[in-house]
């Protein structure tokens, strides 16, 4: 079992570099297009359109030829769409570009899912924490090159060509290993979650909203309010990603020992805490501690969404994950629009007070998270 555990960690690691790569330079696009925060709201929905889009698709794509092929497929295809980020033009090519970027993305992100839950049912033992630990990592490393591309010199379609090609490169050879995927009649497209796992699917939604806020905003807060250089900021989601990576790796010990309603409920309190010390603060040490902050707070959240509705006795797990995953992956890629248009609207600053108070809302709806 260790190849198919290395080859879906590999898939993970993928998708949170390319999706780092992004993140890091998104501060580059504001400049050069000299972006306002409504006007970069606007074009991450672009983002947020293709993922979503690309959510029913991506399922049957899975259900027909299996998820461990239809994730090396899209795999290629997401790697591809980076660097052509970076020759775009103009701000409304940026948006169409964005579109295949977030189809990519999203796919992708239900595929490996989907490879993931099949290889940890072989297995016998808990494993979607470790796999998500290797996004965060892959999200970190990502994010941090972008530090040392900004500090050397380099120029945003050589980054994104780089780092697509060695990531992409070293992913998938990992990733082809066999594996016999399971294979099942296409079901509908959308799945909100059944009435019973509703709250389930608000606490993924409050999480993702904020994941997805560190992704696209963390870079351009640590800019324009912390008063940070584009490079100390690529270092933002680079401490956020690698503190969530290195507690998701400790996660399976934190949740047996203080059972997922309390494990969720200090996470909310956590994530709220460090979202209001980078407040507080407003500079690059108080921001850079307030988001590894964020990144502890976060770290079992969605793992123990995805739990509960895997493990429902009323609704079958496919189903539940799927509805689940709607609400979350919708907010992660809808969080951020929101956010912007918000800034816009008032400030970046309140934007971010917006998130603390959707983490207090995590220790709220914990008692959802209790099994069934």
């Amino acid at each position: 079992m260790r190849r198919p555990i290395l080859a879906v960690a590999a898939m993970f690691l993928l998708n949170g570099a390319l999706f780092g790569l992004w993140a890091s330079r998104i501060p580059a696009f504001v400049e050069a297009f000299a972006l306002s925060p409504g006007a970069l709201g606007r074009i991450l929905l672009c983002l947020a359109t293709g993922a979503i889009l690309s959510f029913p698709l991506a399922g049957r794509l899975s259900d027909r030829i299996g998820a461990a092929i239809a994730t090396r497929i899209i795999a290629v295809l997401y790697a591809l769409a980076l660097p052509l980020l970076a020759l775009a033009p103009s701000p409304l090519a940026l948006g169409a570009l964005l579109i295949l970027f977030g189809a990519g993305h999203g796919a992708m992100d239900v595929t490996m899912n989907a490879w993931g839950a099949e290889v940890e049912r072989a297995h016998g033992h808990t494993l979607m924490p470790a796999f998500h630990a290797m996004w965060s990592l892959g999200a970190g490393l990502g994010a941090l090159s972008g530090y040392g591309a900004v500090a050397l010199g380099l120029g945003v379609v050589t980054h994104f060509a780089l780092g697509a090609t060695l990531f992409g490169a070293a992913g998938l050879a990992l990733a082809l290993t066999p594996w016999a995927s399971d294979r099942t009649p296409a079901g509908a497209g959308f799945a909100l979650p059944p009435r019973v796992l509703i709250a389930v699917g608000l606490v993924a939604m409050c999480s993702s909203v904020g994941e997805g806020a560190m992704a696209d905003w963390s870079a351009v807060f640590l800019v324009e309010v912390a008063r940070s250089t584009e490079a100390q900021a690529a270092l933002g989601y680079g401490f956020y990603s690698v503190v969530m990576m290195a507690a998701r790796l400790g996660a399976g010990r934190v949740i047996n020992r203080l059972g997922p309603v309390r494990a969720a409920r200090i996470a909310g309190l956590t994530a709220a805490t460090g979202l209001i010390v980078a407040l507080s603060g407003a500079n690059l040490t108080a921001g850079l501690i307030g988001f590894a902050l964020v990144g502890l707070g976060y770290s079992v959240v969605v793992p123990l969404a995805f739990s509960r509705a895997a493990n429902d006795p009323h609704v079958p797990p496919g189903r539940a994950i799927a509805g689940v995953a709607t609400l979350g992956y919708g907010g992660m890629v809808l969080g951020p629009v929101a956010i912007g248009a918000l800034a816009q609207a008032t400030s970046l600053p309140t934007s971010f007070g917006f998130i603390a108070v959707l983490a207090l809302g995590i220790s709220l709806l914990a008692p959802s998270l209790k099994p069934a």
